[in-house]
């Protein structure tokens, strides 16, 4: 067993997640809840805290210990899209922010007395043209004045803090389009009916995602991470871990979809003998696995060149795009295995089939990552 692969790690989030078995998720799934206990479970046992560095009262854990414990939480059956953006956030702070920012807010981050999961990029006009993006911050002395709108925010109404990019430079006046972008530490308990507003959005998947509208909200400077119009680079490098450790959540999921899946083949009886013996069922199942076993060798390969400080860019793309269409692919022979019964709620086949579905749009669709591949590591022409 390699070191990174953090055994006892795994092993602890396991024995969490025992306490939050399937009907915990059903029930939260009927009413659209946000999974209130099982954060506060993972947040009070250092979990969240993996990545914030051992001065602020964080673990100080590498990212291949994130990713892990994500990992863990999917193939549990679990979620951890309820919390996984306070795990890349973090690094934007970590790696951009200012010496007393870090000692003001992490402290309180690690020891759970407030949450970072909310990061405002998208809009509704831009997608995934970030640099496109309309949402403006206007300097007024030790202000800055923020009013534009921001969709797909998950986790808003359950944040204290968003990390915000925004325009401080009209994109006509910058000489490159990635210029003229800030980044923004929002307190969201202040600012919430002080200049903005968030409207929840009902998606497939219990996913506690909004849209959130800025009408003259007031942000001190000293909540800026980094230089002003500096905010793409920044935002860019946290990127990489963020699909990463997304990359990780969908290996997870083809775990549990692949055990589910050989469980009920072994048990299932049809015309007198298991449904796994026929070789249209086992022929899914193995080639998932075998496309699941690819994916986490590009996640390992990944960690690796981002905890030696390589560019790890072009293998957590790779990562993030074949996590997800191994996830997928799982989830598919996994209700196909179960026939009518992969419908059903209580088998929760179909709800990890919702959750795992998203992962082929976010956090960055596949043809954008197929399109980045073309260009960046393959020198094909720019096509967009």
């Amino acid at each position: 067993m390699q070191a990174t692969d953090h055994q006892e790690i795994r092993e602890a989030v396991r024995r969490l997640c025992a306490d939050y078995p399937g009907d915990y998720w059903r029930d939260l799934d009927n009413d659209m809840r946000y999974p209130t206990e099982f954060v506060a479970a993972l947040t009070e046992s250092g979990f969240l805290s993996a990545l914030i560095p051992e001065q602020y009262g964080g673990s100080g854990l590498g990212l291949s210990a994130a990713a892990a414990i994500l990992e863990e939480i999917q193939h549990a059956g679990c979620n951890g899209g309820a919390c996984h953006a306070q795990m890349y956030v973090m690094g934007t702070v970590l790696r951009h922010g200012s010496e007393e920012q870090k000692q003001h807010w992490l402290p309180q981050i690690a020891a759970g007395k407030i949450r970072m999961q909310a990061f405002g990029v998208t809009e509704p006009t831009s997608g995934t043209d970030t640099t496109s993006l309309r949402t403006f911050a206007r300097r007024d002395g030790d202000h800055y004045v923020v009013s534009g709108q921001k969709i797909w925010t998950s986790r808003a109404e359950h944040s204290d803090l968003m990390l915000l990019l925004c325009r401080t430079t009209p994109k006509e006046q910058t000489a490159k389009r990635t210029d003229g972008l800030t980044v923004l530490l929002v307190d969201m308990r202040e600012a919430l009916g002080n200049g903005m507003e968030i409207r929840p959005i009902r998606t497939m998947m219990n996913h506690s995602t909004t849209e959130i509208f800025f009408d003259g909200l007031r942000v001190p400077v000293a909540n800026r991470i980094g230089e002003e119009g500096k905010g793409f680079r920044y935002i860019l490098s946290g990127m990489n871990a963020e699909r990463i450790l997304i990359a990780a959540e969908c290996v997870g999921d083809s775990k549990w979809f692949i055990e589910k899946a050989t469980a009920y083949a072994k048990e299932r009886v049809v015309f007198g003998r298991p449904i796994g013996q026929n070789q249209g069922i086992q022929f899914p199942i193995a080639k998932a696995y075998a496309q699941m076993r690819a994916a986490e060798l590009m996640v390992r390969e990944a960690l690796r060149r981002y905890e030696a400080g390589e560019n790890p860019g072009a293998e957590a793309n790779m990562a993030k795009m074949l996590g997800a269409d191994a996830s997928f692919e799982a989830a598919n022979v996994c209700v196909q295995t179960h026939g009518g019964f992969g419908f059903a709620q209580e088998y929760d086949v179909e709800r990890k089939f919702r959750e795992t579905r998203l992962y082929q749009v976010a956090p960055i669709s596949t043809n954008l990552i197929l399109a980045f591949l073309a260009e960046h590591v393959l020198g094909l022409p720019r096509s967009y």
